[in-house]
């Protein structure tokens, strides 16, 4: 009698971040892991600010070069 094939589902294959998650729990105490992700949410928040100072800045030069129109 031959074993059934295994036959990979989303619910038995674990996504890519739960695998990490897993991995980060095992190696890092609770505290490291929080201090981990609130690190990671400020690098995202930097990035968000950045975009909006450069999206900023752009809209500044294209006022600036623009011509006044005659009235």
């Amino acid at each position: 009698m031959q074993a059934a094939p295994l036959r990979a589902t989303a619910h038995t294959v674990p996504s890519v971040t739960g695998a990490l998650r897993a991995v980060e729990a095992l190696l890092l105490g609770g505290g490291q892991r929080t201090a981990r992700r609130n690190a990671w949410t400020s690098v995202l928040e930097d990035r968000r600010r950045a975009s909006d100072r450069q999206e900023a800045q752009h809209v500044l030069e294209a006022a600036a070069t623009r011509r006044p129109q005659a009235t």
